[in-house]
């Protein structure tokens, strides 16, 4: 139930157009809904401006279309992450509007193109090729959040001309996600291009002792630029969400959002 729902439900009622029962009726899950094996946060979208997101690791693909059942009648975009590709094809069978994509293991279900809520850009930045899955998880979040999204891909310290051709885009991003495995040494090296806040994601990229993403953790923790806020290993999500977060307060925010390029 998003803060536009329930207006029209409120405005409604107040032109007569809806019987208070009725009104009562729509509004009487709204705190949340038990459907036995997930009590789903209907909630969410007015406390915090986005749905609650569905973790498809562990569920079976029913469980997921149930959940999606019940949000779909309140909410205009779902997502759901961490789903691999079996499940979401049988996923897709009772929502065939959902887009999957397979490299950031995301479904999205949306009735419309998210609304735009900040003039701010947020910039994806991948180390390496095999750190772009981590990336597009931050990259398709923050864009279904309803942010200007672009990307910059395989642009590591190991080649670091790469990245300096892209000055211009790195300094004008308002929030910036730097994803790395390996030694984790990047986002390092863009935060101290920048004033803008950088959120750094460590990946389990890398040989033996990168340790399933532990060095680059313990790299990115021990940075040297101040700028820098670590997510989980892995955690694109995490990343994308915590960069819209930033990207939408106030300072990034104006009042006619369409109007941007």
């Amino acid at each position: 139930m998003n803060q536009q729902r329930l207006a029209d439900i409120l405005d409604r009622v107040a032109k007569g157009n809806l019987s208070p029962d009725e009104a009562q009726a729509s509004l009487k899950a709204m705190a949340y809904e038990d459907i036995d094996y997930a009590h789903i946060d209907h909630h969410r979208s007015l406390r915090k401006g986005f749905p609650e997101v569905i973790f498809g690791q562990g569920k079976t693909a029913d469980q997921i279309t149930g959940i999606m059942g019940s949000m779909a009648k309140n909410e205009e975009i779902i997502l759901v992450t961490r789903i691999d590709r079996e499940k979401a094809d049988q996923v897709r069978k009772a929502f065939p509007a959902a887009e999957y994509d397979e490299a950031a293991r995301i479904l999205l279900l949306k009735e419309q193109e998210p609304e735009l809520k900040s003039f701010g850009e947020i910039l994806i930045i991948s180390a390496g090729t095999s750190d772009i899955p981590v990336a597009k998880e931050a990259a398709i979040t923050a864009q279904a959040m309803g942010n200007r999204v672009r990307s910059i891909f395989d642009v590591g310290v190991a080649g670091i001309h790469r990245l300096f051709a892209h000055r211009e885009i790195i300094e004008n991003a308002s929030v910036l996600v730097v994803v790395a495995g390996m030694e984790g040494a990047l986002p390092s090296v863009v935060a101290g291009m920048v004033r803008a806040p950088v959120i750094a994601v460590p990946t389990s990229v890398g040989y033996g002792t990168s340790f399933g993403g532990m060095t680059a953790l313990l790299g990115m923790l021990n940075s040297c630029s101040s700028n820098i806020a670590v997510v989980n290993i892995d955690n694109g999500f995490g990343a994308g969400y915590m960069a819209a977060t930033i990207n939408q307060m106030p300072s990034n925010m104006g009042t006619d959002f369409k109007s941007v390029p």
